[in-house]
């Protein structure tokens, strides 16, 4: 899985979690010749680190769920589907019994995204270990998915920009645009004119569209897992991700 190790570097975002760990310990010692060990509070940007941190270890989750086959295809909740305007056609391909043309098609989308996932991975590392939270504590004390929200809405137009190349190449690979022309050809066939209408004339964006169904499924992953993170203090696997999210 190229680039998963690099996501793995990444999702310790440098310095970040050893240097942040290390200053968020001396913090909660007592100060000396006081009788109260009360915690002072977390700065900003000890709350940016553990929020860091906890994306790195969404992410890594992600690609290793995902970025496997049937990562997508059997797992309904990310699971590609046919794109909108194709979806008549998908119906008309089943009423004549034609399904396995869509399904072939559908199995080729859903693999195009386990392939384009684990090569994103660095780019997804990268993109949290450059990100600025300036409202850390509105974010860390936020709903469960706070932090992958802010992540997706500051992030995604650059991580879909970045990851575009990279499912273009995947879907070359896993075949998608031979697989839409074969079913195209034999759904005119079997459908007759009927064929040509339900398919439009021009095929779609399949690279966009499978690109921003695989970031769909990344993010969702990544919030399952910062809601872990934030419900069971067993997930905070990290002594930065412990004192972060237990001093919420």
């Amino acid at each position: 899985m190229k680039g998963f190790q690099t996501l793995l570097l990444a999702a310790a975002l440098s310095s970040t979690g050893g240097a942040y760990a290390a200053s968020l310990l001396d913090l909660i010692k007592p100060k000396t010749g006081t009788t109260t060990a009360a915690a002072l509070p977390l700065t900003q940007d000890q709350m940016a680190g553990g929020l860091k941190e906890a994306l790195g270890k969404g992410v890594t989750q992600a690609v290793t769920t995902l970025g496997k086959q049937n990562g997508f295809l059997g797992d309904a909740a990310v699971k590609i589907l046919m794109p909108p305007s194709l979806q008549k056609a998908e119906k008309a391909l089943r009423t004549v019994g034609q399904g396995a043309l869509a399904d072939e098609f559908i199995t080729s989308m859903n693999r195009a995204a386990e392939q384009a996932v684990p090569e994103a991975a660095a780019v997804l590392g990268d993109s949290i270990k450059q990100m600025s939270i300036a409202d850390a504590k509105s974010v860390l004390t936020g709903g469960n998915t706070a932090a992958t929200e802010y992540f997706r809405r500051t992030s995604e137009g650059t991580l879909r920009e970045r990851l575009l190349p990279i499912v273009k190449s995947a879907t070359e690979k896993a075949g998608v645009t031979n697989s839409y022309k074969q079913m195209s050809t034999r759904a005119t066939k079997a459908l007759g004119p009927l064929g040509g209408a339900v398919l439009g004339a021009q095929m779609p964006d399949l690279d966009t569209y499978i690109a921003n169904k695989a970031l769909d499924g990344l993010f969702l992953k990544i919030a399952e897992q910062e809601t872990l993170i934030r419900q069971n203090p067993v997930a905070r696997t990290t002594e930065l991700l412990r004192q972060v999210f237990g001093a919420k």
